[in-house]
C-alpha cells in the first residue's frame, strides 16, 4: 500500500504540483524550496523527513513548534500549512521506506525527548513507521501541544491505530485526512 500510493502521488500529483510551488515557495521568500529536519522514526531512529518550507529562514525550527499566529510563517506557508500540502514531499519518505502513508505524525527530535519525559507511553508510537497522516490527526489533535491533556490524547489515539491497525482502516483515515483538509482543521496553521 505504502509503495503504491506514494508512487502514485509522486507520478500523478508533484510531478506537475512540485514545480509549481517551489516557484511560490521562491517568489515569496528567501531560501530552500525544501525544509528538510531530523524527526524521530520506527525505532526512534532518526531520519531526514522532507516538507515545503513555510517558514523564514530561521535558527529557531529545529527547537519552536509553529503556533497559531507565528510571525516565521510566510504567506504561501500559511496557504500550504492549512491545505496540508506541505506534506506532499513526505511521499518521498515513504517511498525510501522512512514512514508509511499513515500512522503516527513523526515529531522533531526535540519534542521527542520532552515528550518522553512527560508521558512513559509516548515512545510506544515509535514501534511502527511515523506517517504522512494518522489517526490523531484526522481526529483533531494536530498541531502545537499546549498542554499535556492534547499529549495523552495524541498518544492515546496512536496507539489506538497501532493496536487496531488495518488496510481499510488506514484507506479510511487517508479519506478522512482529505474530508478534514477540505472541511478546514483549527488546529492547521
Amino acid at each position: 500500500f505504502d509503495l503504491a500510493f506514494s508512487i502514485f502521488v509522486i507520478t500523478f500529483i508533484l510531478s506537475w504540483l512540485l514545480p509549481i510551488l517551489a516557484i511560490l515557495i521562491k517568489l515569496n521568500s528567501k531560501g530552500p524550496v525544501f525544509f528538510v529536519q531530523l524527526r524521530s522514526g520506527k525505532n526512534n531512529h532518526q531520519f531526514k523527513c522532507y516538507k515545503f518550507r513555510t517558514l523564514k529562514v530561521n535558527k529557531e525550527a529545529d527547537i519552536k513548534q509553529v503556533t497559531q499566529n507565528d510571525t516565521r510563517l510566510t504567506k504561501i506557508g500559511r496557504f500550504l500549512r492549512k491545505t496540508n500540502l506541505d506534506e506532499l514531499p513526505q511521499f518521498f519518505n515513504v517511498f525510501m521506506g522512512n514512514m508509511s502513508v499513515v500512522g503516527p505524525r513523526p515529531h522533531m527530535l526535540r519534542h521527542t525527548e520532552d515528550y518522553s519525559r512527560i508521558l512513559n507511553e509516548y515512545m510506544i508510537r515509535h514501534f511502527v513507521k511515523p506517517g504522512v497522516t494518522g489517526w490523531a490527526q484526522v481526529n483533531g489533535f494536530r498541531g502545537e501541544i499546549k498542554e499535556e491533556e492534547q499529549l495523552r490524547k495524541r498518544i492515546e489515539h496512536d496507539i489506538w491505530y497501532m493496536e487496531n491497525w488495518s488496510l481499510w482502516l488506514d484507506i479510511r483515515i487517508v479519506f478522512l485526512t482529505i474530508y478534514v483538509t477540505i472541511r478546514g482543521d483549527k488546529n492547521a496553521y
